[in-house]
């Protein structure tokens, strides 16, 4: 029988490069540091079940895969496709979000008396979407920090500038002070490196 550190560790690089994770980011979706990751990708050590199996599930495969030394080309593949209608679920789903801000505007400004700021439907969609696109990105698992610091940005920023807009006439400039602490803690959260075991 062949020597599983290898080929698990063999696998363990190609899945993790295929999704796009540093070994850090393997490392804080598992609860370990990065330096254990790095001696399973060395084959100085293999993960116990209960992490290759979370593996398995982080992955989208089976347990057995990362047992494999040889796969059949159709698993990376499919993971390309699965990432692939990902990205345009997301798009559809943002689209969406300003189908229904159009269908408001359209709506509204037919049915009833034009309103001079229905315009704003379509600023407010852009946080709305903000929030789609982070709860879909969190659902599949892929809570990277940049992605998600910048998706939290876009969702504060563009919902301050929405309440600014909204009410112009009382001249509310200084909302904006609010972004500032909340993008610094954005930041600090991004650089936030948390490791367990």
């Amino acid at each position: 029988m062949e020597d599983l550190k290898p080929v698990i560790a063999k696998n363990i690089v190609e899945l993790r490069k295929l999704t796009n994770l540093t070994q850090a980011e393997l490392a804080g979706k598992l609860h370990y540091t990065d330096k254990a990751v790095s001696k399973w990708e060395r084959a100085e050590s293999v993960p116990d079940i209960s992490v290759l199996k979370e593996l398995a599930v982080l992955f989208g495969v089976t347990v057995d895969y990362l047992l494999e030394s040889e796969h059949p080309r159709k698993a990376a593949g499919s993971s390309k496709q699965k990432r692939r209608n990902r990205l345009i679920i997301i798009l559809l789903s943002v689209c969406f979000v300003f189908m229904v801000a159009t269908l408001l505007f359209v709506g509204y400004n037919i049915f009833k008396t034009p309103f001079q700021h229905s315009w704003l439907l379509y600023v407010y969609a852009v946080p709305v979407a903000s929030l789609v696109v982070l709860v879909l990105n969190s659902v599949w698992g892929h809570r990277r920090w940049v992605t998600n610091c910048v998706i939290l940005s876009v969702l504060m920023w563009s919902l301050l500038l929405s309440l600014y807009m909204s009410f112009l006439s009382r001249n509310l400039w200084l909302l904006f002070i609010l972004g500032i602490p909340g993008q610094a803690m954005l930041l600090l959260w991004q650089n936030l490196k948390i490791r367990h075991r």
